[in-house]
């Protein structure tokens, strides 16, 4: 793994540059993975109002759900879950893709032909990756917040705006800056591990089913794993 993505970090910044292909990349797996990051992102936000709620009026705070709402999803749960959405669907998807192409000899096809695979194949992928989960979790954190805002409604009358303004005026730099960038991370994760598992598959569909399920899994647990390691480095930064 280690091999392959430092593989991955040479071939990228060496021409010759498949920029056709990336951008195709980037609207199969960003604008095809919204309608499903939008919808868990506005369950997300509604079911966490209304399980909320209970708790902050027996403490008589209720008032103060929208920020509490607000920082939990901005911080942590918005970039965590979508994370995990993106690598269900799309480090899956590419672990199939590439496992498909592995066994049937495409791959090597390619490599008699002249054609760079791991440039077209593995790098567009990884960078289409690392470029799109931070723009699905900045759309994800604005719909989860909208539900939000109708989990609110459904209890009481409260203006958008207001709403808005409660969840604004209560989230920092510290909240907003490291949440984005440790999407940048996430995505590379899902994306080299999904490349790195579909690119060596082996014993036929036997092993593209493993390389779909085992990418997953994979890149599920390293963006745990990341996620912690951003919270320390946040945390050690905030105390500086």
């Amino acid at each position: 793994m280690a091999r392959f993505t430092a593989r991955f970090f040479r071939e990228a910044f060496h021409p010759r540059y498949e920029f056709s292909e990336l951008i195709r990349q980037c609207f199969i797996i960003g604008y095809k993975s919204l309608s499903l990051v939008g919808l868990t992102a506005f369950i997300m936000g509604l079911v966490l109002t209304m399980q909320l709620r209970p708790s902050m009026v027996r403490y008589g705070v209720e008032a103060e759900i929208p920020a509490m709402v607000g920082i939990s999803i901005i911080r942590e749960i918005g970039p965590i879950i979508t994370a995990l959405i993106f690598a269900g669907k799309i480090g899956s998807s590419i672990g199939a893709e590439l496992g498909s192409m592995r066994v049937t000899e495409q791959i090597d096809a390619m490599e008699v032909s002249g054609t760079n695979p791991f440039k077209y194949l593995v790098v567009t992928r990884t960078v289409a990756a690392t470029l799109m989960l931070p723009v699905l979790v900045i759309l994800a954190d604005a719909i989860a917040l909208y539900g939000s805002y109708l989990g609110v409604n459904i209890y009481e009358i409260l203006s958008f705006k207001l709403f808005y303004t409660l969840v604004i005026d209560n989230l920092g730099y510290y909240d907003v800056i490291p949440a984005i960038i440790k999407t940048f991370f996430f995505g590379f994760a899902v994306g080299i591990v999904g490349c790195f598992k579909g690119y060596y598959s082996s014993k036929g569909t036997e092993g593209v089913g493993r390389s779909a399920n085992s990418a997953v899994v994979m890149a599920s647990v390293f963006i745990f794993i990341l996620d912690l390691l951003a919270v320390q480095i946040t945390e050690l930064v905030w105390n500086l």
